[in-house]
Order: structure tokens, then sequence, then C-alpha cells
């Protein structure tokens, strides 16, 4: 069955970073678009970044409130998708989730918090 794992989340200052993992299994990783999400305390999930197949070039994408700050990648032979996020606010804390469409059906892991604070 389709399994994400996160992790790399944690505590950090105002301006530092952090690189988050997601950890795929279940499904040919390299044939899917990957993505990641985050849900702020109070406000809805919203899409971060995604990142699509190998065989559609790994073409990126980011909201306008990361963008400059915030790098998807993969490593399809590790079937892994890492998001490098570098000047973080404190408005990017909340729980991150990657997540990946398979046969029209959506899978999550189980998240990863992110708290930027002095």
């Amino acid at each position: 069955q389709v399994q994400l794992v996160e992790s790399g989340g944690g505590l950090v200052q105002p301006g530092g970073s952090l690189r988050l993992s997601c950890a795929a299994s279940g499904f040919t990783f390299s044939n899917y678009h990957m993505s990641w999400h985050r849900r702020a305390p109070g406000k809805e999930r919203e899409l971060v970044a995604a990142i699509t197949s190998a065989g559609t070039g790994a073409v990126t994408n980011y909201a306008d409130s990361v963008k400059g700050r915030f790098t998807i990648s993969r490593d399809n032979a590790k079937k892994m998708v890492f998001l490098q996020m570098n000047s973080l606010k404190p408005e990017d804390t909340a729980v991150y989730y990657c997540s990946v469409v398979v046969h029209f059906l959506s899978y999550w892991g189980q998240g990863t918090q992110v708290t930027v604070s002095s």
C-alpha cells in the first residue's frame, strides 16, 4: 500500500533553515507527481510546492508565499522528496505533509511539525 513518511521538522528561529524529507513506498515513485502541503493553526491546508514526475522533467511549482525561499526536489532512486526551507518566517509555522495522487486517490503522510519562533 501507499505510504508516505515525513521527517525533519522542528523548532527554528526566524531566518533559519530546515530540510524536510518524505520517504515513499507502495507505488512507482518516479512516475508520480509529488507535493508538499501545510496546515497552520486555525487555517486550511494549503499547497506549498509541487514537483512533477521524472518523465515530465521534474518541473517545480511554488506558492507565492514561499517562492525564492523554499525548494522542492526528488531522488527517484531513493524514493524520496525533499523540501529545503530557507529564510523561515513565523508565518511558516505549520504541520507539513507530503502527498501523492495514485489512481485518483490522494495519500498523505502523518505530517511533521515546523515551528518558527525566537
